[in-house]
């Protein structure tokens, strides 16, 4: 197997910077093979199409990727790859025909490379044996296994002749959620459900051991566990888990972060986080945003994420608002209410912390005025800050589009955004912002017949096929885990 050896540089400072590499996970054969019983066990709302979700949804996300980071891998060869009865070796990441990008990575080549290592695959066999306490003879069989094959097994749970070993790790489509950069650093999470175990050891394996990220080993962060915690009556270990992912965690300036505490992040993992980067003084002020525990919300990024230095997209009954229309119309905020089965104005808690003055957090009453003070203050932004809400916030589109990802959207560079097709009132709000609004499929293939360029590209959504990927519960944002962008304001 070709190695990506390429060292990579590894820094990100804001949400919005061209992204130049991204690490991304294809759906495998595991998500065909989540069902029904075990569905929320592994953090599936519904069970998943395959074949529509890779075909039909997710090579689209890939090609656009490629498009703008990597054309050569892509360009003039849509045709090819997407043959009608074609195997999507293009696409997958144990095939000689991947298309192996060093800009569009798969944490799956990355694992089949560190497999090569027998010392490396000893400790890694033996640590996911552990974990799902395989036989010894499972054990031996793995240790025998071709690399590529071996990852793949890693992964999707299921041995080259069909057969199940243990659960596959569905989730690992949410690269955003294994790790972050945050400038030249990088954390590693710690993810809150049993069912991500897995992911987080093959994480620390390849973070750790791949040559692609030679020279990071002294910055990267692991959250540590409170001191003697599995010496804690069960009740405070509850309280004292260090849990972080990815989605409550975004880089929005170079000195400025911001965390989610939420469902799946705790207050002890937020606290511990806090002190390790102001200690090792990667960022001067972290900002707090703690979100209600509630599946539908899950992370910060399920409610607002970023398009360019003066616009966000986000959940109005979560901001002033939604606070607005309870004032506004209290019969329509009752009703809201009663069908939502919860207030129809969840109030946030925001503080921001200071490097050197963290005993006096500055509260903060809105998200939006939070998200304003990011684009004027940390990024300089000239332009009135806009928010474009979900759905455009009207009852009661801003929260079923919110439930697909409305708000999950991933700048591929300032003011270009990807985003899903099924949110149409989302999609009539960035219109009515002045954005453009296409299909990938079309902007692909306008590509392809040199209409319009990647570089010409500007304040756009471009919408991703998305009945079967929103079923998982995550947007492009969460696809995703950027490890190079662009500076912007010559930071």
């Amino acid at each position: 197997m070709n190695q990506v050896v390429i060292p990579s540089q590894v820094r990100v400072t804001s949400e919005i910077g061209t992204l130049r590499r991204v690490l991304v996970h294809s759906p495998d054969s595991g998500l065909g093979k989540v069902v029904p019983s075990k569905a929320q066990d592994w953090l599936f709302e519904d069970i998943v199409h395959l074949k529509t979700m890779r075909r039909g949804e997710y090579d689209h996300y890939t090609k656009l990727l490629l498009y703008f980071l990597d054309p050569d891998k892509i360009k003039g060869k849509i045709g090819e790859v997407d043959a009608e009865g074609n195997d999507r070796a293009f696409y997958k990441p144990d095939d000689p025909r991947y298309f192996n990008s060093d800009k569009v990575v798969d944490p799956q080549r990355l694992l089949a490379d560190i497999l090569d290592d027998g010392v490396v695959r000893t400790k890694l066999v033996a640590a996911i044996c552990a974990v799902e306490r395989c036989t010894y003879q499972v054990q031996e069989k793995l240790l025998g296994m071709p690399s590529g094959e071996l990852a793949k097994t890693f992964i999707t749970g299921t041995l080259s002749d069909k057969t199940m070993i243990f659960a596959p790790v569905p989730n690992f489509i949410f690269t955003r959620d294994i790790g972050i950069v945050i400038n030249d650093y990088i954390l590693l999470n710690k993810p809150a459900k049993v069912a991500r175990t897995r992911e987080t050891l093959l994480t620390q394996y390849i973070f750790y051991n791949h040559p692609f990220f030679a020279g990071c080993g002294q910055k990267i962060i692991e959250i540590p566990e409170s001191e003697h915690h599995f010496l804690l009556p069960d009740g405070e270990k509850d309280y004292k888990r260090a849990t972080l992912e990815g989605g409550d965690v975004m880089m929005v300036s170079p000195h400025h972060l911001l965390i989610g505490c939420s469902e799946r992040t705790s207050p002890y993992a937020v606290s511990q986080v806090i002190k390790v980067l102001f200690d090792k003084e990667v960022v001067s002020k972290i900002s707090v945003i703690k979100i209600p525990k509630k599946r539908d919300y899950m992370h910060i990024d399920t409610i607002f994420t970023q398009v360019s230095r003066h616009v966000w997209v986000l959940l109005g009954n979560l901001s002033r608002r939604g606070e607005e229309l309870e004032k506004k119309d209290w019969a329509a905020a009752h009703l809201m209410e009663d069908l939502l089965d919860g207030h129809a104005t969840d109030k946030l808690k925001i503080l921001t912390y200071t490097r050197g003055q963290e005993e006096h957090p500055e509260p903060v009453e809105y998200l939006e005025d939070l998200l304003e003070n990011v684009s004027k203050r940390d990024l300089g932004a000239k332009e009135k800050v806009w928010f474009i809400y979900s759905g455009n916030n009207e009852f009661p589109f801003g929260a079923r589009e919110q439930w697909t990802d409305s708000c999950n959207v991933l700048a591929i560079k300032e003011g270009v955004v990807i985003g899903y097709d099924r949110n149409d009132k989302t999609a009539e709000a960035f219109q009515k912002a002045g954005f453009e609004v296409i299909n990938a499929v079309a902007l692909l293939q306008q590509f392809e017949s040199g209409i319009t360029t990647p570089e010409a590209v500007q304040n756009t959504l471009i919408l991703l096929p998305s009945a079967e990927l929103s079923r998982a519960r995550g947007g492009s944002h969460c696809m995703s885990m950027p490890l190079l962008r662009d500076s912007i304001n010559n930071d």
